[in-house]
């Protein structure tokens, strides 16, 4: 596999995306990227045979409508990480801020450190696809809000439940599962979903959403406590407020 090295100190974003597209199309399918600082929109609707490395701290809308490509960042993340992102793996050795996820349908994103706010909002799945979403810290307030499918797992390592998620979990949730470790309080729930208490052994789809992330990390996890699995209450969680 040919490597091309970009060293992105003081490029636009938008040199940066053309130049990535441009090496693309003469064969290159794997770049690392050196120096990064804010550049916006990298990765956005790449396919499935291109590989990024990213060193540095990418911009806005990371991997947005990602369709299958791999993006690792050695570094942290800002706003829109996989933005309705389509198919492909996001792994992030650092934290990320709001809306990662943002209208998802497909592929998977794991954060080994913290999200902020709304994360997962909007998340969908559908046909042969199920997104998934796994972060080994905290998560600010909205998680999983206005969900439709897939499955968001909060690991708060070395947090309590309370310390490691903010209010207003899975509002207007309608589809989707989310796990979070730990006994979370019932006030940092929303109305529109319930809650059960389930062992990591006992857990297949939970299982399955965190081995991929054990491995990206190189981190053996031992759960001896219960995870929160939070699930809608109902598929129209609003439809009283509509007249037909």
């Amino acid at each position: 596999m040919q490597t091309q090295l970009i060293d992105a100190c003081g490029l636009h974003y938008q040199s940066l995306n053309a130049y990535i597209r441009k090496a693309a199309g003469n064969g290159f399918q794997h770049y690392t990227l050196r120096n990064v600082n804010g550049q916006r929109f990298i990765g956005a609707g790449l396919s499935r045979s291109i590989r990024i490395t990213i060193h540095g701290t990418p911009g806005n809308n990371l991997a947005a409508m990602l369709d299958g490509a791999h993006i690792e960042v050695f570094g942290n993340a800002q706003d829109g990480v996989g933005n309705t992102m389509n198919d492909g793996r996001v792994i992030i050795h650092g934290n990320a801020s709001d809306t990662v996820g943002y209208g998802m349908r497909g592929g998977e994103i794991y954060i080994r450190g913290r999200v902020g706010c709304r994360v997962g909002i909007h998340m969908k799945a559908g046909l042969e696809k199920s997104p998934v979403i796994v972060v080994g810290g905290s998560a600010g307030d909205f998680l999983g809000e206005y969900m439709a499918g897939g499955c968001i797992v909060l690991l708060g390592e070395n947090l309590t439940p309370a310390e490691s998620v903010g209010k207003y979990i899975g509002t207007g949730m309608h589809g989707g599962t989310i796990y979070i470790r730990g006994e979370v309080p019932r006030d940092r729930l929303s109305q529109e979903v319930k809650v059960e208490y389930v062992r990591f052994e006992e857990d297949v789809k939970l299982q399955e959403c965190l081995e991929p992330f054990a491995k990206a990390f190189a981190e053996t996890f031992r759960f001896t406590e219960a995870f929160s699995k939070i699930t809608p209450v109902g598929h129209r969680p609003f439809g009283s407020l509509y007249a037909h």
